[in-house]
């Protein structure tokens, strides 16, 4: 699949070329920071990628007649084709907060890299979180097929930790911080709040609990049950 790698590595910053090329082209007036801001704007790439992530996703439904246990070649090489954009796109919010900084006055000589990694993490810091964390983790499990790997399940033991503690856990810690606030016992809180508060934290908790009990079921099935070899599907 390293062709396809290379495909990626050329496609999107062609891409990125061919639309400044063409900017600068057809907006003569547009200083060259303008042609190169408005060749990596936000809703360009992002549209591309999710052109063709779509597409590949249609494609490999329609084609597979086990959308549980089949296998499409182009879901692997999608994903190889994925880590370039990726790449990009990281240089590409840089060069954005670069330009940026720029047309402020901000960067002063060697304060040009500097200034603009601080204005990139301060303003698109959960975007790169999300990018690097596809990189290294989810682009790995999607080539290498870890879901059975002791990494897997240690993420899922994760998973479930978290969602009980920041989903579950929630309500009635802010229960608990009422009462304590203004000295009522915990099992007294839902008759000194209004009953709408009630119904409201209710109907919100409720999907949280069934979610939580399909993750632990999913869970089960994974530790559980041996772990099941292509030959034998």
């Amino acid at each position: 699949m390293w062709h396809v790698l290379a495909a990626g590595s050329f496609f999107f910053p062609g891409l990125y070329f061919l639309c400044s090329r063409c900017a600068r082209r057809t907006l003569t007036g547009w200083t060259e920071a303008d042609c190169s801001l408005i060749s990596i704007r936000e809703d360009c790439f992002p549209s591309v990628q999710g052109i063709l992530a779509a597409s590949s996703g249609i494609i490999v439904i329609t084609s597979c007649k086990d959308v549980k246990f089949d296998r499409h070649w182009l879901a692997t090489a999608y994903i190889w084709f994925i880590i370039p954009y990726m790449v990009y796109d990281i240089y590409a919010m840089y060069l954005r907060h670069w330009y940026i900084c720029k047309e402020k006055r901000i960067l002063n000589g060697k304060d040009h890299f500097a200034a603009a990694i601080n204005s990139l993490l301060q303003k698109d810091f959960l975007m790169l979180v999300h990018h690097i964390a596809i990189l290294t983790i989810l682009v790995p499990i999607g080539l290498m097929k870890l879901q059975n790997s002791l990494l897997h399940k240690i993420n899922g033991v994760f998973i479930l930790l978290t969602f009980f503690l920041c989903r579950i856990l929630l309500f009635p810690f802010m229960y608990y911080s009422y009462g304590k606030q203004y000295g009522i016992p915990l099992y007294k809180v839902p008759f000194n709040i209004p009953m709408h508060c009630n119904v409201t934290n209710a109907s919100i908790m409720a999907p949280q609990i069934y979610w939580f009990w399909l993750i632990c079921k999913k869970a089960l099935r994974l530790y559980s049950v041996p772990s099941i070899s292509g030959k034998d599907r």
